[in-house]
């Protein structure tokens, strides 16, 4: 099997590992209502995309 010839450095080993760190959602702001959700989707809460009304939802 292959081995590594050097040694891999602490620096590298923590680039690698700093590469998959966790990244928030981006999230939008309802006009209407304020709430948020995530782009380009319907809103879970009222059922507004782009200004109309998609899905009903029950309040």
């Amino acid at each position: 099997m292959a081995n590594p010839k050097r040694k891999q450095s602490k620096a590298r080993s923590a680039k690698r590992r700093g590469a998959n760190q966790y990244v928030a959602p981006q999230l939008s702001t309802d006009p209407t209502d304020g709430t948020l959700f995530m782009p380009h989707r319907v809103n879970p809460v009222n059922g507004m995309y782009r200004g109309r009304q998609v899905i009903e939802v029950e309040l």
